[in-house]
């Protein structure tokens, strides 16, 4: 955990996309966005509370686990959407051998029970949505502008979070069990197995072999759930590494890039400046302040 984070935030992370806005939002406010982000939960994930200060709402998007609200206990695997808040005691318990991967978004104000009662999501509530890319972009989007700090940040996510709540409430299916489910629980064992072991992967062809699909239907299943192809969410992966390799002191781009499985740091270089618009050696530029 981050030294400033709020401290209801999970240490039982294997890694998270994470922001915090305002932990005392304002009593007049009618809708404010607290906190929220991703979690890779760890085997051992368990989160058990009485009660919690504001209005939650979590998505599943990979892994298995169970969930208690109040006395009522479900199995949640990907595209189950849940909320809980003040007076709602909840449990949420990750199953060891296909840990969770959950979104959430914490927030508060005089319209926000009103609201999610209005859209079906009152705390304690809990569906499946048939529309799980579409919440997924949304969700990174929320996180993406909390993280931009600009003078438009806070009302950019409020904006966000009333938009994610429509989505979740409009998609809402009662077939929890429909082929839907099962081709995105697929798409998400997938997304898992690249996310946990990204950097023994190298081609679409072993993607597809490790997780035992054939590579038209592994694309299909990513076209139909993501915005990334799988290949493109791999390099992503792969860069979202070398940006913290290239933090270490005295390293060399060529050293990086052949930890990373790329055999050309010109091709790599390439790729790194057409992902964040600048070419490695200016970012560690940029890092080192010269």
């Amino acid at each position: 955990m981050d030294k400033g984070d709020p401290i209801f935030f999970s240490e039982q992370v294997s890694s998270a996309r994470r922001f915090y806005l305002d932990l005392k939002p304002s009593p007049k406010s009618q809708l404010s966005v607290v906190c929220g982000g991703v979690e890779h939960c760890t085997p051992a994930y368990r989160i058990k509370r009485s009660t919690f200060p504001y209005y939650s709402l979590e998505f599943i998007s990979g892994g298995k686990g169970s969930l208690t609200l109040n006395k009522s206990k479900h199995d949640i695997h990907p595209g189950m959407v849940f909320t809980y808040g003040p007076g709602i005691r909840h449990q949420i318990v990750t199953d060891a051998k296909r840990p969770l991967i959950k979104y959430f978004v914490d927030f508060a104000g005089l319209a926000a029970a009103r609201l999610l009662k209005e859209l079906g999501l009152a705390p304690g509530a809990m569906i499946t949505t048939s529309a799980a890319k579409d919440v997924m972009v949304l969700f990174d989007d929320l996180i993406d502008t909390a993280q931009q700090h600009s003078r438009f940040h806070l009302p950019a996510c409020k904006a966000i979070l009333e938009h994610l709540l429509f989505k979740i409430a409009q998609t809402a299916d009662p077939l929890a069990d429909s082929p839907h489910s099962f081709a995105f629980g697929s798409y998400q064992r997938c997304r898992q197995y690249i996310a946990e072991h990204f950097l023994e992967l190298s081609t679409l062809n072993q993607i597809a072999g490790e997780c035992h699909l054939d590579v038209a239907y592994l694309c299909r299943l990513f076209s139909r759930y993501d915005t990334l192809t799988p290949y493109q969410f791999l390099l992503r992966l792969k860069m979202d590494e070398a940006i913290r390799r290239l933090h270490r002191e005295g390293v060399l781009i060529k050293q990086v890039a052949q930890e990373l499985d790329f055999k050309d740091p010109f091709h790599f270089s390439r790729l790194f400046r057409k992902l964040y618009g600048i070419s490695p050696r200016e970012f560690m530029a940029f890092r080192s302040g010269s």
